[in-house]
Parts: C-alpha cells; structure tokens; sequence
C-alpha cells in the first residue's frame, strides 16, 4: 500500500466530503480515503498496481473538485 495526500479545492459542506469519499472508496485498488474540509484534503491509501494518483486526482476533478 502507498499514502498519499491530494489538495481539495472547492469543498463546502459534509456532503461534498461524503461524495468525494465515496467517489474515492469506489475504486479499485483504494485501501482507504479519509476526506478533511477542514484541511481541505483527502488521504487515501491506495495499492499503485491497481490505481495510480492521477486516476485519484481525475475521479476527484470528475465529481466536480479542484484537485492537486
């Protein structure tokens, strides 16, 4: 497993946490996704044979967030 930490821009409330956590749990691969808006990020732990960061930082953009 390999962790990694990806900025979150554009959160507002718990639902946008709850959709980017589950976005990020659905994948293959995603050991774990712990989403803060607090902190404005997601860490996640995630298997590199099975899903690369980009994927992670794509399926973030996809649901509709700024993600670095």
């Amino acid at each position: 497993m390999e962790n990694t930490v990806i900025k979150v821009g554009g959160m507002s409330c718990q639902g946008c946490v709850k959709n980017i956590a589950g976005v990020l749990g659905a994948m293959a691969g995603v050991a774990s996704a712990e989403v803060s808006l607090e902190a404005a990020e997601a860490k996640i732990a995630f298997d590199p044979q099975a899903v690369t960061r980009a994927a992670l930082v794509n399926a973030i953009e996809d649901a509709g967030f700024d993600a670095e």
